[in-house]
């Protein structure tokens, strides 16, 4: 608990016992009880509230002042602009209401995907760019640069940069602003990361039957399991273990494939997952190219029997990347053919056989005119994901926001209806090819290819 002078005033009989005056070097405040306790048992506002005599307190009243009005109303007055955010957080430390600044600054609700902008950017130390990134609820980010995660708090304003054991990363995962999950194609084993101590707390690993090695090919979470994607060194098993995200103990393990002969679909390793809530289902997919094209398969495990409960086998302009949005129940993929955006309706998947004898075909184009596939693969590379009622689809170094629109009777048999559109400025959406999306509080990340540093990008209502 932090120290502050304290200056005792005795109370005039008949004043209102719940009004609270407090002097911050020098000007006088008041409040009452119930707005300091809003600071939580732990503030130091709420040991004032608790005296129930006045309190003098040697900070800046301008900075306090502000908190007061976070305490008052749940927001930050407009003023907080003229003041420095570093200066401000600082302050909520030393009252001890740094989160409640947080969710006001960082809120999630706050994130206005149709005014977002390029606001700045996140450089990073040394030569390599960017692998992948992970944010946090609250807007924290760690990054993935060669050996090196850098790890950013959730006002990015502060950074640190820890040396991993790997040469490089190709999955990462934020379990909190200071843990990371992260593994390689190329190295065994998942290791669980203390950001703040430099150091690996734990290393799990899955025993295959040539008992080999197991890279990682992909990590996912939900609130309550970590989801892990194996496949032994010698590229001849493959499976997803899932944990429990307290004790990091095994719980189940699903979608083991040992492969023999020239069974191209047990090859394939899941090298995303995404936990959908609303379904209590895990989407793992995975694709492989070969001389006959690209293929690939988009399953829905219930982990809870550790049976697929769907399943699309992609033959036909397989997905480049793919997503799902648990808001709008639709699983999105990207064209590797044609670099379409097309999306799948999850209510009705489960009544679809998509089997290789089957004609039956999920996927709706997003576009009102679909592209002529001319043998080259546009959609190599793109990225998509979703968050909150959008997907935004990265083409080269643009990046698409898509929306679902209301659409009369006629226009719901015919499927749903999307809408492309502009995002931020134009100016600031072209350049290098964009290899990472990510989001956390109000805030979209982005990387780009050979370069080294992350872009952040805010709406109007970013605050600082």
């Amino acid at each position: 608990m932090p120290s502050f002078d304290i200056c005792c005033l005795e109370t005039e009989p008949g004043l209102n016992s719940n009004v609270v005056s407090i002097n911050v070097g020098g000007r006088i405040f008041q409040t009452t009880k119930q707005t300091l306790t809003q600071a939580g048992p732990k503030s130091l506002l709420y040991r004032l509230a608790e005296t129930g005599s006045d309190r003098f307190v040697d900070r800046d009243p301008d900075q306090f002042s502000l908190l007061l009005s976070l305490l008052r109303s749940g927001t930050l007055p407009s003023k907080v602009k003229d003041f420095d955010l570093r200066d401000l957080i600082e302050e909520s430390r030393f009252y001890g209401v740094e989160s409640l600044l947080t969710s006001s600054l960082s809120d999630p609700s706050h994130f206005d995907p149709f005014a977002l902008r390029k606001s700045s950017e996140l450089p990073l130390n040394g030569r390599d760019t960017p692998s992948a990134i992970a944010s946090t609820p609250c807007g924290s980010l760690h990054v993935s640069h060669g050996s090196k995660i850098t790890s950013f708090d959730w006002s990015l304003t502060r950074k640190s940069t820890i040396l991993t054991q790997f040469t490089a990363i190709d999955s990462l995962l934020a379990i909190s602003p200071d843990i990371a999950a992260a593994g390689a194609t190329d190295y065994s084993g998942l290791q669980i990361l203390d950001l703040q101590k430099g150091r690996v707390k734990q290393v799990l690993n899955w025993e295959n039957a040539t008992r080999s090695g197991s890279t990682v090919q992909a990590i996912g979470s939900s609130g309550e399991f970590l989801f892990t994607s194996f496949e032994s060194s010698r590229r001849n098993s493959n499976s997803i273990l899932v944990y429990d995200m307290n004790t990091l103990n095994p719980v189940i393990e699903i979608a083991r494939n040992e492969i023999f002969g020239a069974d191209l679909d047990s090859a394939i390793p899941a090298t995303k997952l995404r936990w959908v809530s609303g379904y209590g289902l895990l989407m793992a997919s995975g694709s492989h190219s070969g001389l006959s094209g690209v293929s690939g398969n988009i399953k829905f495990w219930d982990i809870r029997s550790g049976n697929v409960a769907f399943e699309l086998k992609e033959k036909v302009d397989c997905f480049a990347d793919v997503c799902v949005s648990d808001n709008m129940n639709v699983l999105f993929k990207v064209g590797v053919s044609s670099g379409e955006v097309f999306n799948a309706d999850l209510r009705c998947l489960g009544t679809v056989n998509n089997d290789a004898n089957d004609n039956s075909n999920p996927w709706m184009c997003v576009e009102n005119r679909r592209k002529v596939v001319n043998g080259k693969k546009e959609g190599l590379g793109c990225k998509i994901e979703s968050h909150g009622n959008q997907v935004f689809c990265s083409k080269g170094g643009y990046i698409e926001l898509w929306s679902e629109v209301a659409a009369g009777s006629e226009g719901r048999l015919k499927g749903r209806v999307f809408r492309k559109n502009v995002m931020g400025r134009v100016k600031a959406m072209g350049g290098l090819k964009v290899t990472n999306l990510a989001f956390g509080g109000n805030k979209m990340f982005v990387t780009r290819k050979d370069q080294q540093a992350v872009e952040v990008w805010q709406g109007s209502t970013g605050g600082f």
